[in-house]
């Protein structure tokens, strides 16, 4: 059974969110939270296996939330297209990964499971706004470099900070499915990343993304 954490400061996405998940058998809600600061108590205490954490609440926003709970659950971001600024900063606080508010259902219950699971789970449309958004930047951040990662492994994470999913990484790069996994498993060894979402951060504080235009 996966555990579930709703937080959210508008009682009715709350609510819908809550009747939603707990219309599957495998998934529960186990808590819910209308404020960061009850997001990040009621993980603490109930230790659910994912968080789906809203941006903007009050007392604590989701972003210090997450930053306060990402050893104890894994957090997927709700957001909307206006709010794309924080997403870079879920990220970095430690996310797991984003949906959009108007995410259809199954697809929104699909992306518990992944998190669940270990998975990142990176939309598409969020990321390629995301990385337009900070390609535009006059100066990106460098904390961590890309040293020993090889010409074809930055590629490859070029194309993840891009939103493509390993099917389409291999298509563009003309190689197998089993080679990209492959690239993308020592990207994370060298990097020290934990999933996806951290690779992503990676390509763009070390500049790739903006020296790749």
């Amino acid at each position: 059974m996966i555990r579930v954490v709703v937080a959210d400061d508008q009682a009715l996405i709350r609510g819908s969110f809550t009747v939603l998940v707990d219309s599957e058998p495998d998934l529960t809600v186990v808590g819910e939270a209308a404020t960061g600061a009850e997001a990040v108590a009621v993980t603490l205490e109930q230790r659910p296996d994912v968080v789906l954490m809203d941006v903007r609440m009050p007392e604590m926003d989701g972003i210090e939330a997450t930053r306060r709970i990402k050893d104890v659950s894994r957090v997927l971001v709700v957001t909307m297209f206006d709010l794309d600024a924080y997403v870079y900063d879920a990220l970095r606080a430690g996310a797991s990964g984003f949906l959009l508010k108007d995410t259809p259902p199954a697809d929104l219950l699909a992306a518990v499971r992944v998190v669940a699971q270990g998975e990142a789970l990176l939309a598409p449309a969020v990321t390629r706004r995301l990385i337009e958004e900070f390609t535009r930047a006059p100066v990106l951040p460098r904390v961590k470099g890309l040293n020993g990662v090889t010409e074809r492994e930055k590629e490859v994470l070029m194309l993840i900070a891009r939103g493509l999913s390993n099917n389409e990484i291999a298509a563009h790069l003309q190689v197998s499915l089993a080679t990209v996994k492959t690239h993308i498993t020592r990207l994370l060894a060298k990097l020290e990343a934990r999933d996806r979402a951290q690779l992503v951060i990676a390509a763009y504080e070390s500049g790739l993304v903006a020296a790749a235009g």
